[in-house]
């Protein structure tokens, strides 16, 4: 359809019609059991004139059932205008792949690009139109739960991943292409810093912070072609994000120049009563639709009070026509109006769901995502170790994670069916353990095959509903149980590999004499075969952490790149008048961009071409990377740069670029980078972005801490 067809396509509807567009409802207003039905019409005040004029649907799927709500809804729209539908598809559909914060520790780009395809395959084939993902929430406290839902802690991986996942999801043209999904970016803004880590709470930050760390990843997923953007639940500079006009009219549509659709998250244009700006519905109704809001997601302030606004001239109506306007380009974008059952296909749904080569692909993609933290040699195993197999992670399906809407438990494989696999050697305990209970079966259980064995794998971690939405924690310790099951185990003098699945990161401390750690996250379906993989050498651990683990809680929130203080600690960490704890040191235990593998991989010779450049000018940057161990590895070289002097103080460093390479035993690489003036610049007080002149230092290494270092100067060129 044409841009003027749709125009007039917004002239024809009336001010219901228009209104309903901008109505978001749960699968439940359109299942074929009417009684079902009564509830949520009676909760909302709705009329079945609303319902089936309602612009989108929320968490509809499989072909069958879309493609009939489809043709009875456009068969009651007057003038047949398609529905949307819309879903969380975060980590995949039916194949479930890593969460988020685990994708992120792969660091591959390529792989998040693929898991968004595929998830993107799976639900187009399921009748959906929209997804709710990329997050792209810079997250720095793990005690909130949905950090698990981020790539982790830095402004500029997080923008790479966004754009992958974006484009991963859209491809080149929506419309040509019915296997892909349109991306909703979320959530704006600054969702990922509530202040102690507990969710729905406040944000409070400066407008630099906001600009320099938290908009970035935003920024990103809307240059890759976003097509929608979610509000947030927290306040930006004590304005609720679903009523901030600044933010969603001045920086989002204006400086950002995103024309695409704004919804709010589940229930939050509502919510502005709760938060204090607004009195009633009505109040909430007009703040939301004057910040830019076009689909109110499952509240009815719109519903109920937007043609009085429009009534009394509180809300002019061209608001509304631009809202419904851009509620129907994206419709047209995704062919909706040519093909209003778009991808959904039933025969073709039996045939990619959960395919053999999705599964292989979930494989490959969560090893990548899994992260070596200690290894004191006992790993890889040898398949001919006898090897114990306890814990209560040991034989649990409990690995999709959260926001795993589609997926299906029984479908995972779980550690120890992926071990068997692997070997005839493996010893589970004859009563499994949980999570939360310590029988003296279990004890016993578990002591028994240790004493077996060679070596044990305890499988420790969280389950899927501590963390994700509503998960905050505030202690981020191993359940008290689990800390004295690998205690009684580590008193049989066997060497313990103790394997985490976990939605954040923890406080591990109490894992002190572990023989090795593995991080696995929760790895999605093929998970227990990936980190299996892993355990014995099939696969060569390349995963890095992006985001810091803590030696304790009281560190958080915690992360690389802080800024330098008066009395640095880094100078003179004995000193007791620097900034600093008297009880633990200010580092992470684990810090960001951290990982082992099996391959010792050497740096050496950092070099730059040049010293000083002006603006015009680049500096490449080479390093030597040398494999000395006998597998093959995926090594991720990172640079940061550190501008030394700033008009406002500026982080220690920043992750500025990355590469991953192949090295095979005994293989050497040199690995180039480019700095332009472009990579230096930063947020200044007056909110422009630009670089200063002066020195600056770029360092090289495996992760944040262990870098080589060289300095050049930038020298601006006088007009």
């Amino acid at each position: 359809m044409r841009q003027e067809e749709l125009v007039t396509l917004v002239d024809e509807m009336t001010v219901e019609e228009k209104i309903d567009q901008l109505l978001q409802l749960s699968a439940d207003f359109y299942t074929k059991n009417s009684e079902e039905m009564t509830g949520p019409l009676t909760d909302l005040g709705l009329t079945e004139e609303n319902i089936k004029q309602a612009g989108s649907t929320l968490g509809l799927s499989g072909a069958e059932e879309a493609i009939r709500v489809q043709k009875e809804y456009m068969n009651k729209h007057r003038l047949g205008i398609p529905t949307l539908m819309m879903a969380d598809i975060i980590h995949g559909f039916r194949t479930i792949f890593p969460i988020p914060l685990g994708l992120g520790s792969s660091w591959s780009v390529e792989a998040a690009e693929k898991m968004a395809q595929i998830s993107g395959l799976e639900a187009s084939v399921s009748g959906l139109h929209v997804t709710f993902s990329p997050m792209v929430d810079l997250v720095r406290d793990p005690r909130w739960g949905r950090v698990m839902e981020s790539t982790g802690e830095d402004a500029y991986l997080n923008a790479e991943f966004a754009k992958a996942l974006v484009h991963g999801y859209q491809g080149e043209d929506l419309k040509k292409d019915t296997d892909r999904l349109a991306a909703c970016v979320k959530h704006f803004a600054a969702y990922g810093a509530p202040a102690g880590g507990r969710d729905y709470n406040t944000v409070d930050m400066s407008e630099r912070q906001l600009r320099e760390n938290y908009l970035p990843g935003y920024k990103a997923a809307l240059d890759a072609g976003a097509k929608l953007v979610m509000t947030s639940f927290n306040t930006v500079d004590g304005i609720p994000a679903t009523g901030n006009e600044w933010l969603f009219r001045k920086v989002l549509r204006e400086q950002f120049g995103f024309d695409g659709v704004v919804i709010s998250d589940w229930g939050a244009v509502k919510e502005l009563i709760a938060h204090g700006v607004a009195g009633d519905e009505k109040r909430a109704a007009e703040l939301a639709i004057k910040a830019g809001v076009d689909i109110e997601m499952m509240t009815t302030c719109y519903a109920h009070y937007l043609k009085e606004l429009l009534m009394e001239g509180t809300v002019e109506e061209k608001l509304l026509n631009e809202a419904v306007l851009r509620i129907l380009e994206l419709k047209n974008d995704l062919g909706l109006f040519e093909n209003p059952h778009r991808g959904a296909d039933i025969e073709r749904e039996k045939e990619v769901i959960l395919s053999k080569a999705h599964r292989e692909a979930a494989r490959e993609i969560a090893a990548k995502s899994i992260v070596l933290l200690e290894n004191n040699g006992v790993l890889p195993l040898s398949k001919n170790q006898k090897v114990a197999v306890v814990g209560p992670g040991a034989d649990s399906q409990d690995i999709l994670g959260a926001w795993s809407w589609q997926g299906k438990m029984d479908e995972a494989i779980s550690l120890l069916e992926g071990m068997q696999e692997k070997s005839s050697h493996i010893i589970p305990a004859e009563v499994p353990c949980d999570y939360f209970d310590l029988s003296e079966e279990m004890i016993s259980s578990a002591i028994k095959a240790a004493s077996n064995a060679e070596v044990i794998v305890l499988a420790l971690g969280e389950q899927e509903w501590m963390s994700g939405e509503a998960a905050s924690r505030s202690d981020i310790r191993l359940p008290k149980e689990q800390v004295q099951l690998f205690q009684l185990l580590k008193d049989t003098g066997k060497p313990i590999i103790v394997t985490l699945y976990n939605g954040r990161p923890l406080d591990i401390s109490e894992l002190d004499g572990a023989a090795a750690i593995v991080e696995a996250w929760f790895p999605g379906t093929e998970g227990g075969n990936a980190l299996s993989d892993i355990l014995y050498g099939d696969v060569n651990p390349s995963g890095r952490l992006s985001m810091s683990f803590p030696e304790n809680v009281g560190q958080v929130p915690i992360y690389y790149n802080v800024d330098n203080t008066g009395r640095p600690y880094e100078e003179n960490p004995e000193e007791k008048y620097v900034s600093k704890y008297l009880d633990v040191s200010n580092y992470a235990r684990y810090p960001f961009g951290y990982g082992l593998s099996y391959s010792e991989v050497f740096y050496r010779n950092l070099q730059l071409d040049k010293e000083t450049i002006s603006e015009e000018e680049t500096i490449t940057v080479t390093v030597e990377v040398e494999n000395r161990g006998e597998y093959l590895v995926t090594e991720t070289v990172q640079l940061y740069i550190r501008d030394l002097v700033g008009e406002v103080v500026r982080p220690v460093k920043e992750l500025k670029d990355f590469k991953q390479v192949d090295l095979v035993s005994g293989e050497k690489q040199v690995v180039t980078f480019t700095i332009s003036e472009e990579q230096l610049r930063y947020t200044h007080r007056n909110m422009t972005f630009s670089s200063d002149e002066g020195d600056f230092e770029v360092m090289v290494g495996p992760n944040s801490i262990e870098l080589q270092s060289k300095s050049f100067e930038l020298k601006k060129i006088r007009g």
